[in-house]
């Protein structure tokens, strides 16, 4: 099954890049209540256009249903607001924003990155879909309207005098149905010298690093720069710069302004990005064709390597109730019977078990009490930061685990 035809160019979709079964949505947490229930679960199939090259997935579920309550919050992660500062610190300087000037976030959270521009002096709005997210934000001091970004949003913000002279979009492209209503979007809310600043997993790091775990129902889409370059330019956006990033397995930070702009200085990015997606052939099928025959290894390995524990009469836990757990725990079929539980520094998380797993989630005290023989940690891209956070793991022998790329039982 596939979705009739690509999100922004509308060109037929035939190519498949990946197939992951059924699952259920990944931040769709279960209640105890719940356990007993047969949970929805929808087809994650991912497609690239032959056309644009915007690899995509169908969308089976309203984004309302998806983001209107939201369990993710930034804050808890220490690693993503440290660079959520040095974000806000280069953005002052670099485009010289003061009190007069305006800063758009889209996708806000829990006002994680505009607490610093607030913190500056520099007004700040942050744009949150989901109500229960948006109202731990305002609560933070960061001036929050929960409702979803588009053209009619920034329509509406330009008209009450709230153009930005920075537009930020961390993480949330990957996220809207609709690319065309959204970046028109970014492109209307911009003054004309503004600057659009969007975050994304790179899909580059994605395939040669088999992060098939990355992908899930919330994440509409995979994206490279040159879909990215596409969709921008059509709807009058143009690249200047372009960093690539750690955060989240290997990500791009990719800076735009109008078309009709002469303010900002083209970096050297781009040309480098460009290159090595060429390189790499994102412009070409063959790397895309690929791309399954290389996930069915991580899930063998990780099956092998839970098995062969449980045989062995040892105990695993995993660390970090993360959506791109659920995509690799659902994929690999493992539940309660390989795995105990989950802990999370969330506290909305806690209490609650994961979809279609069902494990439980427990605050990391339960690491201590409990004492695992080894923890798999699930969000991967941050391991060094949950190994410091739980040194005392080793104290008791017990190792830290990750399944992606390969199953690596950490030093």
């Amino acid at each position: 099954m596939s979705p009739h035809s690509c999100r922004f160019c509308q060109a037929p979709l035939t190519q498949r890049f990946a197939d992951l079964g059924r699952t259920p949505l990944a931040n769709s947490y279960l209640g105890a209540d719940q356990l007993q229930r047969s949970e929805p679960s929808y087809p994650l199939v991912v497609f690239v256009c032959s056309d644009c090259r915007l690899v995509q997935a169908d969308a089976f579920v309203p984004p309302e249903d998806i983001f209107g309550h939201y369990a993710y919050f930034s804050s808890y992660s220490e690693s993503w607001v440290q660079h959520a500062q040095r974000f806000a610190s280069m953005a002052r300087c670099r485009f010289g924003l003061t009190e007069s000037s305006q800063v758009i976030e889209v996708a806000s959270n829990d006002g994680y990155l505009l607490r610093h521009f607030v913190g500056m002096g520099v007004p700040a709005l942050g744009i949150e879909p989901a109500e229960n997210v948006a109202s731990v934000a305002r609560a933070a001091g960061v001036p929050t309207e929960a409702r979803f970004f588009g053209t009619s949003t920034a329509a509406d913000l330009v008209a009450r005098g709230l153009a930005a002279d920075l537009a930020v979009g961390n993480n949330v492209l990957a996220h809207v149905p609709d690319i065309n209503d959204f970046v028109g979007g970014l492109a209307g809310v911009l003054k004309p010298d503004g600057v659009v600043s969007v975050e994304f997993p790179h899909l580059l790091r994605l395939i040669e690093e088999v992060q098939f775990d990355t992908i899930y129902h919330e994440h509409f889409y995979y994206l490279s720069l040159l879909a990215v370059e596409k969709v921008f330019a059509a709807h009058g956006l143009k690249v200047f710069d372009v960093e690539e990033l750690p955060t989240h397995g290997g990500s791009l930070r990719v800076l735009a302004t109008r078309v009709t702009s002469d303010a900002h200085v083209t970096g050297a990015g781009p040309a480098k990005v460009r290159a090595d997606e060429a390189a790499a052939g994102l412009g070409q099928p063959g790397i895309y064709d690929s791309f399954q025959s290389r996930i069915a290894p991580i899930k063998v390995g990780l099956i092998a390597f839970l098995m062969d524990a449980k045989g062995a009469g040892k105990t695993v836990a995993a660390y970090g109730a993360a959506a791109k757990g659920n995509t690799l725990l659902n994929f690999c079929g493992i539940g309660t019977d390989l795995i105990d539980y989950v802990v999370d520094r969330n506290p909305h998380k806690q209490g609650q078990f994961l979809p279609g797993s069902k494990l439980p989630i427990y605050s990391p005290e339960k690491l201590a009490e409990t004492r695992p023989d080894f923890v798999l940690i699930l969000p991967w891209n941050i391991k060094n930061e949950v190994m410091a956070a739980n040194s005392q793991v080793r104290s008791w022998g017990g190792r830290f685990v990750i399944a992606v790329p390969k199953l690596t039982v950490l030093a």
